[in-house]
């Protein structure tokens, strides 16, 4: 079996047994998008204890890809920092699915749990900020894609 054997099986185990699947209560964070073109759909929720992630979850329906990535990215941020939350990005998504070279189309599957809990976390920073503070915020993320 070949490495990108290996990786399929890895995404179909994510897909068929997703991890943190499921709905928090009162979850300080809950955010849906959508990628229209291919009708996926992710719903992330995220509760912190301080400025750690205490829980998360997600729910979702769509492709192997993009419903992997959900899985596995709520792996990567349990019990990190929010700081550390911020900082993650499209590579760590990819190299975790083990595609790092996708096509325009299925790229967007691959990044929108990445898309959709990068915006909750920086609505929920803005909501907890001053205004001049909250532009700044605004800013930094105007650049993440």
């Amino acid at each position: 079996m070949g490495s990108a054997d290996i990786y399929r099986e890895i995404i179909l185990d994510y897909y068929r047994n997703p991890r943190n699947f499921g709905k928090i209560d009162s979850p300080d964070i809950s955010i849906r998008d959508s990628n229209p073109l291919c009708g996926d759909e992710i719903e992330i929720h995220v509760k912190f204890d301080g400025d750690k992630v205490k829980d998360v979850k997600f729910t979702g329906k769509g492709c192997a890809i993009s419903q992997a990535s959900a899985s596995m990215l709520t792996e990567m941020i349990m019990g990190k920092n929010l700081e550390d939350v911020k900082k993650v990005g499209k590579e760590e998504i990819l190299e975790s699915l083990g595609l790092p070279n996708l096509g325009p189309a299925r790229i967007k599957c691959a990044l929108l749990s990445l898309k959709t809990l990068k915006l909750g976390v920086y609505s929920y920073l803005v909501e907890k900020m001053s205004s001049a503070d909250a532009e700044k915020l605004k800013e930094e993320a105007s650049k993440l894609f």
